[in-house]
């Protein structure tokens, strides 16, 4: 619907010649009242001059309505802001579940003392050392174990020397009784003897190998290749079976134990891709290991274990907490900047552009100014400064990309760039 179009006529060279007109016609009377023979003609003048005053009022009016037009810029049509348009952006973006959690060891090995009663005499490993499998990290007192092992030894000897002499009695029973020189008696106790001196032989040597344990248990080891987490192993202590001396983190390996909501964990799988932001700001990639096969009941919370790249590892302390994402699919995503979006009344908004005027028009007030509609849209995804659109936006449309919150449904607009 056209607007009504405001007149301004130009009247002013009408104006002008009436307002010369009476200034010569007044002075003129002035004259002429200056001297007293003249009064009577300056009297018949005055009446000259008001016919001539009307005289001029109608030419200036005829002027005035014979005046050329011309039409006021309407404020409405008015440009209100020079804006940049351009149309959504089709790009592919995963679907991400939001995660948070602590970063723990992949496994934990704890080390202890298999034997008690024995002292630790050097410490030779402590917290964050990197070992190695085998590698020594304590050692305990060895007198008491030697002394038993030495023991242990002589009598693995003395086995051994009546095991010689029972097996020669053995041998000589065996030759002399087909010739009647031992009687079946003797025999039998000769065998006897023989089969117990190899019994007390053999529990002589297995006395002897449990003191060979001893000893080397009296040096504590690595179980696996890793990090010490932890010692409680003091000098001089007296030490009891199974008293954790160390807690090592085996490989070096840390993951991170995310939680999420229990509605996200059906669509989780192991292998799927995670990103993990660490606290100072860094962003590190895992995947998938395991998911907890239920939820916690205090918080209706699923725990992901998520595994770390090794080379990752070394920047992460176990306990941390950090955020992230597990990644399901990745679809299609209909994007804008988010400088574009405009928030009112808790909802969001975009301005798109109506199409230009038609060709017929002035192409030069076409190309200046074009209007803006207002069109309410649902969002997504945020990504990089965009933001999906999920609804309300078409994707050919042409979308301002900031100064929203200046314009109004409606306002016109300069074009900067197309």
């Amino acid at each position: 619907m056209k607007k009504p179009t405001t007149l301004v006529f130009a009247a002013a060279p009408a104006h002008a010649f009436a307002r010369a007109f009476m200034h010569a016609f007044a002075r003129t009377l002035a004259f002429m009242h200056a001297h007293a023979h003249a009064r009577a003609l300056a009297h018949a003048f005055a009446l000259v001059f008001v016919h001539a005053r009307a005289l001029a009022l109608a030419l200036a009016l005829a002027l005035f309505a014979c005046a050329p037009l011309r039409a006021a810029p309407s404020a409405e049509t008015r440009p209100v802001l020079a804006v940049n348009a351009a149309a959504p952006a089709q790009l592919d973006w995963p679907v991400a579940i939001p995660a948070g959690g602590w970063f723990a060891p992949w496994q934990e090995a704890v080390i202890a003392s298999e034997i008690d009663g024995l002292r630790i005499t050097e410490i030779l490993a402590d917290t964050g050392d990197i070992v190695k499998q085998g590698q020594p990290l304590a050692t305990l007192a060895q007198d008491t174990v030697l002394a038993e092992l030495r023991r242990c030894e002589a009598a693995v000897d003395s086995a051994e020397a009546q095991h010689a002499s029972a097996q020669a009695g053995a041998t000589r029973a065996r030759l002399l009784h087909p010739s009647g020189a031992q009687t079946e008696q003797q025999l039998d106790e000769a065998l006897n003897a023989e089969k117990t001196a190899a019994a007390t032989l053999a529990m002589a040597r297995a006395d002897l190998d449990a003191q060979r344990i001893r000893l080397r248990q009296t040096t504590i080891t690595a179980p696996d290749d890793g990090i010490i987490a932890t010692r409680t192993a003091t000098l001089g202590a007296v030490v009891a079976p199974g008293a954790e001396l160390y807690r090592l983190i085996r490989r070096q390996r840390i993951e991170w134990q995310a939680e999420v909501a229990a509605q996200h964990a059906p669509a989780i799988r192991p292998g799927q891709p995670a990103v993990i932001t660490l606290p100072d700001g860094a962003t590190i990639a895992g995947a998938v290991r395991a998911i907890a096969p239920a939820a916690a009941r205090d918080t209706a919370r699923t725990l992901v274990y998520v595994s770390i790249a090794p080379d990752a590892c070394a920047r992460i302390k176990s306990g941390a907490y950090a955020s992230g994402s597990i990644t399901l699919a990745t679809t299609p995503a209909l994007t804008v900047p988010e400088t574009a979006l405009v928030l009112r009344d808790g909802l969001h908004y975009l301005y798109t552009l109506l199409p230009p005027p038609p060709p017929e028009n002035d192409t030069a007030a076409r190309n200046a100014a074009r209007h803006v509609t207002r069109v309410r849209v649902e969002t997504g995804r945020r990504r990089d400064g965009l933001v999906e659109i999920t609804k309300g936006l078409a994707s050919d449309a042409r979308v301002v990309q900031s100064g929203g919150t200046f314009l109004a449904d409606g306002a016109a607009v300069t074009l900067v760039s197309r």
